[in-house]
C-alpha cells in the first residue's frame, strides 16, 4: 500500500489591515484584530511566525507595501498560511485577490483562516473565497456611486462640498454638513479685494501687497501667496454661484450668502482680463538666465517698452529686472539694456580673455575669412599674421554682435554674474 505524505506544517502569518471606519477608530481596529485572532491561534494550536499590520487601502491593485511584501515570503517559503480578520481585510479589489488564488494554485499557500471560516486549495473553497472578495469590491463600488450621488445631492440643494474658501467658516454640526457661514473677521477684507481691482485698477500683485501690509490670515494663521490672492479672485462662489466639479460644467446657485455681487464679480473679472497680456510668442533677449539678482538671488528677466514719438515712430527700451522668485519684495531697480552692456563691457577688463576661449575663435574667424576670399572671391594673398585686440573684439561683440553670440560669450564665464543697484559684479 503506497504511503502518503506528510501535510507541511502550517506556519501563519497573521495579516491585520485597517476598516474603512472613521480615522479615529481604525487604529483601534488593528490592534482588536490581532488581539482577538491571537486568541484563536491559541485555542486551535496555530503556529504564528510573523504578525503584519497595515494602514494602506486595498481598494487599489498593488498599494500595499506590507501586503506584497508578505506575498513575497510566502513565495520564498517563510508562510504557507494566513490568518487575517475576514477575507476583505486580504483584499477589496480583484487583482490582489487574483494573486491569493494564484499562490494557492501553486500550493505555496496551503491555508487561509478568518474568524469564522477556512479557505484551502479545494475549488469549493477557493470559489467561495473568490465571492467574497467579489462582494467586498462591490461594496466599495457601490460605496463611491452613493457618495457621488450624495455630493451632487448636496450641490442641488445649494451647499458646495469641502473646505469653506477663505472668507467663510464651515459649519461643525452634522446636521448642517457642507454649509458654510460668513466669517465676520475675513469676509470684509475679501470685499475689499474686489473692490480694490474693480474700482481702483489693482492688480493682483498689488493686493497682495496690501494683504502683507495689513497683516492678513487664513484662519489657519498663515498669510495668503500670490496664487491664492488669484484664486480668491477667479471664484465665483463669493458671488453665490459655484462649479462642482470644478471644470466640470455643472454649475449650482449656492445657499450661503455672498460677499459681493455678481456685478463686482464680472467687473473684476474684465478687469483681471485687460491687464493679462497672454504670451502669442517666445521673447528672447541677450542676458536673461545669465545674470542673478545681487539682493535675493532671483534670476533676472526682462521686457520690452515701446514709446511712440512725435514724428509718428516708435523706439524700442528693454530693461532687466530681478524675477522677485525669492523674495516678492526684493527691492532691486531695473537697468535698461545699453547700461547693462555698458556694465558688461567694463567688467570685460577684469576677465582672462584666455579662459573665454576668445582668441581661439578670433583665430578661426580670421581662417575662414581668408578661405573666403581666396575660394569665393579669387583674392590671393600673401599669409599675414594679423595682431588683433581680443579685448576690444569682445567689447565689440557685446555691443555689436547678434543675440547668440552674445550669450555664448557670456555662457564661457566661470564666474556667476549679479545685478545690484544697476551694478554688475562677478563672484
Amino acid at each position: 500500500m503506497e504511503k502518503t505524505q506528510p501535510q507541511e506544517a502550517l506556519r501563519y502569518c497573521l495579516y491585520a489591515r485597517k476598516s474603512t471606519e472613521a480615522e479615529d477608530k481604525q487604529a483601534l481596529s488593528i490592534e482588536s484584530q490581532v488581539k482577538e485572532m491571537q486568541a484563536l491561534a491559541e485555542r486551535e494550536c496555530l503556529h504564528i511566525v510573523e504578525i503584519k499590520r497595515e494602514a494602506h487601502s486595498s481598494k487599489e491593485v498593488g498599494q500595499r507595501p506590507v501586503y506584497n511584501q508578505m506575498l513575497e515570503d510566502i513565495r520564498s517559503k517563510k508562510f504557507n498560511a494566513i490568518l487575517t480578520w475576514a477575507p476583505d481585510r486580504l483584499s477589496r479589489n480583484a487583482g490582489d485577490l487574483g494573486s491569493v488564488v494564484d499562490l494557492m494554485d501553486q500550493k505555496l499557500l496551503h491555508e487561509i483562516r478568518t474568524y469564522g471560516q477556512r479557505f484551502t486549495n479545494n475549488p469549493n473553497e477557493k470559489f467561495l473565497l473568490m465571492i467574497l472578495g467579489s462582494q467586498a469590491k462591490l461594496e466599495n463600488d457601490n460605496k463611491a456611486v452613493n457618495v457621488k450621488r450624495g455630493l451632487r445631492t448636496r450641490c442641488e440643494m445649494g451647499w458646495r462640498p469641502g473646505p469653506a474658501p477663505t472668507g467663510y467658516l464651515n459649519e461643525k454640526h452634522v446636521d448642517k454638513k457642507c454649509q458654510c457661514r460668513i466669517d465676520p473677521k475675513r469676509a470684509p477684507v475679501i470685499k475689499q479685494m474686489f473692490e480694490k481691482v474693480a474700482h481702483e485698477q489693482w492688480s493682483g500683485r498689488k493686493v497682495y501687497r496690501w494683504l502683507r501690509e495689513i497683516d492678513f490670515k487664513t484662519t489657519g494663521g498663515k498669510p495668503l501667496v500670490l496664487a491664492n490672492v488669484y484664486v480668491i479672485l477667479r471664484n465665483p462662489f463669493y458671488s453665490g454661484e459655484f462649479e462642482y466639479p470644478v471644470g466640470g460644467g455643472q454649475w449650482y446657485t449656492g445657499k450661503h450668502t455672498p460677499i459681493i455681487d455678481k456685478q463686482l464679480y464680472e467687473k473684476v473679472q474684465m478687469t483681471l482680463n485687460e491687464n493679462f497680456i497672454p504670451k502669442t510668442e517666445s521673447k528672447e533677449f541677450a542676458f536673461t538666465k545669465l545674470v542673478r539678482c545681487g539682493y535675493c538671488g532671483s534670476g533676472i528677466s526682462a521686457d520690452e517698452k515701446f514709446k511712440k514719438l512725435k514724428s509718428g515712430g516708435v523706439n524700442r527700451h528693454v530693461y532687466y529686472f530681478c524675477t522677485k522668485a525669492r523674495n516678492i519684495d526684493c527691492k532691486n531697480p531695473p537697468i535698461n539694456e545699453p547700461s547693462l552692456i555698458d556694465e558688461l563691457i567694463g567688467l570685460m577688463d577684469t576677465v582672462n580673455l584666455d579662459e573665454l576661449g576668445v582668441r581661439t575663435r578670433i583665430e578661426e574667424e580670421i581662417r575662414r575669412f581668408n578661405k573666403f576670399q581666396s575660394g569665393v572671391l579669387g583674392h590671393k594673398q600673401d599669409k599675414v599674421e594679423i595682431d588683433v585686440d581680443v579685448r576690444n573684439y569682445t567689447k565689440y561683440l557685446l555691443r555689436e554682435g547678434t543675440l547668440v553670440e552674445k550669450r555664448e560669450l557670456l555662457g564661457c564665464l566661470q564666474s556667476k554674474l549679479f545685478l545690484k543697484d544697476k551694478k554688475v559684479t562677478m563672484e
